[in-house]
């Protein structure tokens, strides 16, 4: 028996979950440390300023004026970024994560694509995140806007696991 092209390209296919993107809500704190201490043990090791910020999102990023947000798949939060202030008009694009399951569905593209929305409403002239070259993350951000700092501009980092540093101007 044979098939057509069309339903073995639908066998092959992988379905895209229905995805759900949404601000923190109470009790969302456990989750976030989780989604993010997952990637962070996995390629290298818990920092002071992780801990600090994991363990008190609250204080450090929503307090402040900045934003959580959350990808959920029904009911289950499958993935996070942070969008914390950092001067004037300036936010950095912090804590991002998807748990391994749904890596590569095109979750983390729709996360920083709500959190630049919500970067621009809040004014944001500038949006700056660090992250690793180990890390598959850096061809995202270059695509939705993303450049290099100058290595003049750079400074220095809390984490010593940074060695890209990236930046997007608003308009």
């Amino acid at each position: 028996m044979s098939t057509s092209c069309e339903e073995t390209a639908a066998e092959v296919k992988t379905e895209m979950p229905s995805v759900s993107i949404r601000g923190f809500q109470p009790g969302d704190e456990a989750r976030f440390k989780a989604l993010n201490e997952e990637w962070i043990v996995r390629y290298f090791v818990l920092e002071d300023k992780d801990r600090a910020v994991l363990g008190d999102p609250v204080n450090y990023i929503l307090g402040p004026g900045g934003e959580i947000i959350f990808a959920t798949v029904g009911d289950e939060i499958v993935g996070c970024c942070a969008l914390a202030p950092e001067g004037p008009g300036q936010y950095e694009v912090a804590k991002m994560a998807v748990t391994e399951a749904y890596q590569g569905k095109g979750i983390g593209r729709k996360i920083l694509e709500r959190v630049i929305a919500e970067a621009r409403a809040k004014g944001a002239t500038r949006l700056y995140l660090e992250t690793n070259s180990k890390l598959s993350a850096t061809h995202l951000y270059v695509s939705v806007g993303f450049r290099h700092v100058p290595i003049e501009r750079r400074k220095t980092s809390l984490y010593s696991r940074a060695d890209v540093f990236m930046e997007m101007m608003l308009d």
